[in-house]
């Protein structure tokens, strides 16, 4: 095999000229031959019976030569790769220039490759200092969730429905007189205030009474879902069943222990307040992280090649799919509630994956520029922990794996390369 490389007119791209000797090509035709010979009829043969001579001249020589070259291209192709240690980030674009029996075979494959960042300024870059406090307030909000959480529903029975009730009510639409679908239920559960109805319906419940019926009138709104309802006048019959409303535990000690492992509600509102801490240092930790890495990225420089863009959004949409399949669609049906399609699709992520590439390579232009390793300790420790998570602490063949131990290395030195940039950020 004779391979040529050569850079073609566009950025982080090569062309290979590849050229296999005609020996070879007619030894892999002869393969062919003997993998496909069961499958060619001719007349005065037994089926897959007829020599490799008859076969081409019933069918055409050529009826090998795809098959050959499939075969031969593929071995071929990754082995040239290899050899002058290309960093692939595309399928290859091939076109045969010769080909035939008794002949070398030659085909170009023009590839992209994966460039390297130039970075600009990386280091004193200045950000806004993100800050996250606890107050006293969102200790509050927490309790309050709680509160709702343990709360219980009470029958009200001695006065009409009031703003934030819950009532159970039979209802009816009508547009034009007529009903229409989904326009009617029974022992409906309506929340008075949540909004989940047409503008005015929940206002017109209140100082209903229980066993009342009432006549509610609406407007559907202009840009209701339905075209057939948008703007158009409706009469609900309504009748009313049952009032109840939410009773919220009160906030002492009492509750503390109901709703935790602690004895007092001062215990509580201090647990509250270090998690919410916790949580406040780790959101300004991962914003800080983001701005960092958003502000470097844009002062590099770099080409990045249509192929990189393309498996990123490949990844997106797969990455979409399996979160959809965990919720039991498809991603077509996904695409048909959005009325759109896959390539539209495709389409809106590409500016988000030139983002994440570009992010990619700035970081690795980090780890190149400041010389970040990782060392064998930091690796075993990963692979330790990764091995534990998935339940192979005992799997020698998991833990000495390359490819896993070449993915936890990678991560390390970016981890190591981020937090190297915000070290060396400037917070204003």
């Amino acid at each position: 095999m004779d391979c040529k490389v050569e850079k073609t007119e566009n950025a982080n791209e090569v062309k290979l000229e590849i050229t296999i000797e005609a020996k070879k090509f007619d030894e892999t035709m002869k393969k062919i031959y003997f993998k496909t010979a069961k499958y060619f009829n001719i007349p005065g043969f037994r089926k897959g019976k007829a020599p490799m001579n008859i076969v081409e001249r019933y069918y055409g020589t050529e009826i090998f030569y795809e098959d050959t070259f499939n075969e031969i291209a593929q071995e071929t192709l990754e082995k040239a790769v290899e050899e002058n240690k290309l960093d692939v980030v595309s399928r290859p674009d091939i076109e045969v220039t010769q080909i035939g029996k008794g002949q070398d075979l030659i085909y170009t494959a023009v590839l992209q490759t994966k460039p390297e960042a130039k970075l600009g300024k990386y280091k004193g870059i200045e950000i806004k200092k993100i800050e996250y406090n606890v107050e006293e307030k969102d200790i509050e909000h927490e309790l309050e969730h709680m509160q709702e959480h343990n709360s219980r529903l009470i029958s009200i029975d001695d006065r009409p429905v009031e703003d934030g009730d819950i009532t159970i009510i039979d209802f009816e639409g009508f547009v034009d007189g007529k009903t229409f679908e989904g326009g009617k239920a029974e022992n409906y559960e309506l929340t008075i205030g949540s909004k989940t109805f047409i503008p005015g319906f929940e206002d017109q419940i209140i100082g209903m009474k229980i066993d009342e019926e009432k006549d509610i009138n609406v407007a559907f709104p202009k840009e209701y879902f339905s075209k057939e309802l948008a703007g158009k006048d409706a009469t609900f019959k309504v009748k009313l069943h049952e009032i109840k409303k939410k009773e919220l535990p009160k906030l002492d000690d009492e509750f503390a222990k109901d709703v935790s492992e602690f004895d007092t509600l001062e215990e509580l509102k201090k647990s509250i307040k270090e998690k919410l801490e916790e949580d406040a240092k780790q959101r300004q930790k991962y914003e800080t992280e983001e701005a960092v890495v958003k502000e470097v990225t844009e002062n590099i420089e770099v080409d990045v090649p249509s192929g990189m863009i393309e498996t990123e959004v490949e990844n997106m949409i797969k990455d979409i799919e399996t979160r959809l399949s965990y919720q039991g669609l498809k991603l077509e049906q996904y695409l048909q509630m959005l009325n759109k399609t896959e390539d539209e699709m495709k389409k809106e992520y590409e500016p988000q994956a030139l983002e994440a590439v570009k992010t990619r390579l700035m970081i690795e232009a980090v780890i190149k520029a400041e010389k970040i390793e990782a060392n064998i300790e930091e690796v075993d420790e990963k692979i330790k922990e990764m091995a534990k998570n998935y339940g192979k602490e005992n799997d020698e063949e998991f833990i000495q794996n390359e490819n896993v131990r070449k993915y936890i290395e990678e991560g390390i030195k970016s981890e190591k390369a981020l937090e190297f940039l915000v070290k060396n950020a400037k917070m204003k």
